[in-house]
């Protein structure tokens, strides 16, 4: 089944700054209850935007979540420190976003990873920029495979992010990653996709429809997590509905359940 990532918890949102700064804990409490409620597998959690008080508001924050938190949480930042202390305060297995091929991050990250148990995100960056092709985002995702098996990752512990380029700019875009993703699940199938979706739809109006029906493709590519927002209705609808389409969805249960629930509508 799908894997939402709810990406709520992030302090570059003004609403969830703004609790943070007050230290407003029913707020964060009670918004991640509803991501919950809807579905979300894993709760990001974000304290960056905040400069200079990323450490004390992360500890806060999961402080603050882990009493209400009954799936993991997905650990959020570019720095090793914050995520060492993170690492050390959660009670379950944690994701970690995230490791890329830019030389500065990837040193950084591979002995902060080396030995922890742990998911991690892996993007498909490096410094050269964003990838130009699909054998590109290929060659990249081989790369970080490879470095994180070797230091004891198992395949079903990485998460891809082939990066999704808007295609209001190139309209190559869409194919582009869908092939990769194609490319990526053949080679190693234990191997998740994950990533934001919404960067397809950048620059074209009624986002929310492109971002819906992009989803469904990147599914049937082999796409089977996404870093999305749990409390919008009709993607989640449309992720359940596409997890039934696509077989994955036993006896169609969970399709039935969310349709009872009155998260799955028409």
């Amino acid at each position: 089944m799908f894997q939402v990532i709810g990406e709520r918890i992030n302090t570059s949102r003004k609403k969830v700054q703004a609790a943070v700064a007050d230290r407003d804990a029913e707020y964060i409490r009670e918004d991640v209850k509803k991501q919950q409620e809807a579905g979300a597998d894993f709760i990001d959690v974000n304290a960056g935007a905040r400069i200079g008080h990323e450490k004390e508001d992360m500890k806060w924050l999961l402080n603050t979540i882990q009493p209400v938190a009954i799936v993991p949480l997905c650990l959020d930042s570019p720095d090793p420190a914050i995520l060492e202390m993170a690492y050390g305060m959660v009670d379950r297995t944690p994701m970690i976003n995230s490791i890329s091929l830019e030389k500065d991050r990837f040193d950084t990250m591979m002995p902060f990873l080396k030995g922890k148990e742990c998911k991690i995100v892996a993007l498909c960056m490096d410094d050269d920029g964003m990838p130009l092709s699909s054998d590109d985002i290929v060659a990249r995702a081989q790369k970080l495979v490879k470095e994180l098996e070797s230091i004891g990752l198992k395949q079903d512990d990485i998460y891809i992010d082939p990066l999704v380029q808007p295609i209001s700019t190139d309209s190559t875009k869409g194919n582009m990653v869908l092939d990769a993703v194609r490319q990526i699940k053949k080679q190693y199938p234990k191997v998740h996709i994950t990533g934001g979706l919404s960067n397809i739809s950048y620059g074209l109006p009624e986002r929310k429809i492109i971002n819906r029906t992009f989803v469904t493709l990147m599914m049937d590519a082999g796409m089977d997590s996404a870093i999305i927002d749990p409390l919008d209705s009709k993607i989640m609808a449309t992720i359940r509905t596409a997890d039934m389409l696509l077989g994955r969805d036993n006896f169609c249960m969970t399709y039935l359940k969310g349709v009872r629930s009155g998260v799955i509508k028409s």
